[in-house]
């Protein structure tokens, strides 16, 4: 009984660990289902996105780097180890690093065994490496923010995108219905005998017309999404469906037109200032490459050596020693002084880049302001021409019933509400778009850690 109570609660156990391994497997799986917010969709992005996962493994590269360097100011211990046979001759004092004493007969085997240290005083390349972590940590920090924030915009952007075109899709399929609707008006006054089969054949021809936007704009869906899916790291057959919230949406279209611009504030300014910082350090590093190098060293040596092989090891003579190293560069060939050279014309070239990136981000500033005017201003303006349009619409479609007005009339009427409504969307996505390429330009674009 007790055997069975024991099987019993090892098969509760075994099944309990199970269950909650896979629970937490589950956990572990970064998933996106249901209608995603535009946020939702940038945190993804932000864990899952390949060149966010290559720059943080970079950022990771570079501290290992960083540490290979630093490691040249810890001691460094190497062992050693030495077999010889002599079948000619034997060796002679001071063979093979032994000091061999004279009453010694016969030599066959000789074997050393031994441990060296060497601890770096002063060294050009491991002071270079001690001075250059701070500004490589600052570059590739940076260059890790730099991948956040194109992820940001892009994935921003490509959201708004297949919005705009869902968007599209529902005007037109709520056009497709009044098309519908007008065509069934239309061909009951030609059956009844008060209209000719013109106004049949003109709401026949602005249906298809209809019909074959919706399909037109139902593939653009599926390409623009999969190009959203492409940037935010999703698998191709993973589902995907958007959120869209009016009122927050245009909530969020205003943004301080008066700020001061501040290259400082731009990561491609930064990361080109990291840049110059490096490259300053390859000049002194070049200057001060006459300097000499200075190591304190030492070693401890076991030397074995017999006429026979089985009593190789059993004497042994012993010396060790402890001293300083003085490495002191005379000539190269005029190496370190063309080197210096390049990396001065290093230094210059980025000076050029830096007033180069400064000039292109003001004139980046400048057309992206520009833009987002221009697009506000639009947006105004077309927001109050949909509830114009739907109103004209009504009117004429009723007078069109009561026989008032032509069916000519009915289609200008639907084609101005489609296009109010159309350009209405297109305004908001492209002034939410120009925000965006606004806050880039002044180097302020939010980009929130993932989660």
């Amino acid at each position: 009984m007790k055997k069975r109570k024991y099987i019993l609660s090892q098969l509760v156990l075994l099944l309990t660990l199970t269950l909650h391994s896979t629970v937490f497997a589950q956990n572990l799986t970064d998933s996106i289902a249901g209608p995603i917010t535009l946020k939702q969709a940038i945190n993804y992005a932000l864990r899952n996105q390949p060149a966010v996962k290559q720059a943080s493994i970079d950022e990771q590269i570079n501290e290992r780097d960083i540490r290979i360097g630093l490691s040249g100011w810890l001691p460094q211990v190497n062992g050693s180890g030495l077999y010889n046979y002599y079948f000619k001759g034997s060796p002679q004092a001071g063979a093979s690093g032994a000091n061999i004493p004279s009453n010694v007969g016969s030599i066959r085997n000789l074997s050393t065994l031994g441990i060296t240290a060497s601890q770096a005083i002063y060294n050009n390349d491991v002071f270079l490496a001690s001075r250059a972590k701070k500004y490589s940590r600052q570059y590739y920090k940076d260059n890790t923010l730099s991948s956040q924030i194109d992820v940001v915009s892009d994935v921003s952007k490509a959201f708004f995108d297949v919005l705009l075109s869902e968007k599209q899709l529902d005007i037109t399929i709520a056009d497709i219905t009044r098309l519908q609707r007008s065509l069934k008006d239309a061909k009951n006054r030609y059956t009844a005998g008060v209209s000719d089969p013109t106004d049949y054949k003109q709401a026949t021809i602005a249906l298809n017309n209809s019909l074959a936007t919706r399909k037109q704009t139902e593939e653009a869906i599926k390409s623009k999404t999969a190009l959203l899916k492409q940037i935010m790291g999703v698998n191709g057959s993973t589902p995907l469906s958007l959120s869209y919230d009016s009122t927050r949406y245009e909530q969020e279209i205003s943004i301080d037109t008066l700020q001061a611009l501040n290259v400082n504030n731009r990561i491609e300014y930064r990361l080109l200032e990291s840049t110059k910082a490096l490259n300053n350090l390859n000049v002194s590093y070049y200057r001060y490459g006459f300097l000499p190098s200075l190591s304190a060293t030492g070693s401890y040596q076991n030397a074995y050596f017999s006429h026979d092989l089985s009593d190789l090891y059993n004497n042994g003579f012993h010396t060790g020693y402890v001293g300083l190293t003085l490495a002191v560069p005379i000539f190269q060939g005029t190496k370190r002084l063309q080197n210096l050279a390049k990396a001065k014309l290093q230094v210059q070239r980025t000076d050029l880049d830096l007033e180069n990136t400064k000039n292109a981000i003001n004139t980046e500033y400048t057309q992206a302001l520009a833009a987002y005017k221009s697009n506000y201003a639009s947006y105004r303006l077309i927001r109050e021409n949909v509830d114009l349009a739907s109103d004209v619409y009504k009117v004429v479609s009723l007078q069109y019933r009561e026989g008032v007005k032509t069916y000519l009339d009915v289609i200008v009427a639907q084609s101005d509400l489609r296009t109010a409504q159309l350009s209405y969307y297109n305004a908001l996505f492209n002034l939410l778009s120009s925000k965006i390429d606004v806050q880039r330009a002044l180097g302020i674009l939010p980009v929130e850690q993932p989660q």
